[in-house]
């Protein structure tokens, strides 16, 4: 009797901890927008603050990632660090990406990428403080133009996708699939130098997170890539 009433407060926990993510950035990393633009050429570090809105927690994040393509295929890996409004720590999230051209080329605009990743995070919210951890897997598909013009390229795109998170405490587990969507803009000079903004957002039942975020880029161009 007594391990079955563990079970239920740790149960218990697990399902508070489930509604209070409702309220904290929906994102593969916490409190920054999904980008998926297309494939670089090349490597590129890009830096970006995000700013969430109420149902993700508002606050501030700061992320630093490294994006590389060789081809049709493509690599990010991203660290954030997220100030929710309110008290408690810093939340930090690791994430990964892998992304393959499935359409364009250098001579068509139009490019469609297929992307997907992985977040881990280990969220300090309801009753199982330092217990629970979180994996996020968005997948989904990114269309992107490219605008050239003799100094600056203008790089619009859009991403609808699947956004699935495994929540785990306690030794248990749950599962929540939604559909989420991100769009931004790129601006690119031919220096390599550029900036980005995009907007993420998932649609859940109770509140509707989004993210904005803002944020600048360098690209390394490789010969041959």
């Amino acid at each position: 009797m007594r391990q079955r009433a563990q079970r239920g407060i740790v149960l218990a926990g697990l399902m508070a901890c489930l509604v209070a993510r409702d309220q904290i950035a929906e994102a593969q990393v916490r409190g920054i927008p999904i980008y998926n633009s297309g494939i670089p050429s090349g490597i590129a570090v890009y830096g970006d603050i995000g700013f969430p809105n109420e149902d993700a927690g508002k606050g501030t994040a700061l992320a630093v990632s490294g994006r590389a393509g060789f081809g049709p295929f493509g690599a990010t890996a991203i660290l954030s660090t997220f100030n929710p409004d309110g008290p408690g720590d810093n939340h930090v999230s690791v994430g990964a990406t892998l992304n393959y051209k499935v359409f364009g080329g250098p001579l068509i605009p139009l490019s469609v990428t297929l992307q997907g990743g992985i977040g881990y995070s280990k969220p300090d919210i309801g009753i199982l403080p330092g217990d629970e951890s979180e994996l996020r897997f968005p997948v989904g598909l990114g269309f992107a133009l490219t605008i050239p013009n003799p100094a600056l390229a203008i790089h619009p795109w859009i991403a609808p996708r699947l956004d699935i998170v495994r929540l785990s405490g306690g030794g248990l587990s749950d599962t929540e699939t939604n559909f989420g969507v991100s769009a931004g803009v790129e601006l690119n000079l031919l220096s390599g130098l550029g900036a980005h903004a995009a907007y993420d957002r998932v649609f859940i039942d109770g509140g509707d997170p989004g993210v904005f975020g803002l944020g600048a880029h360098y690209a390394f161009r490789i010969p041959g890539l």
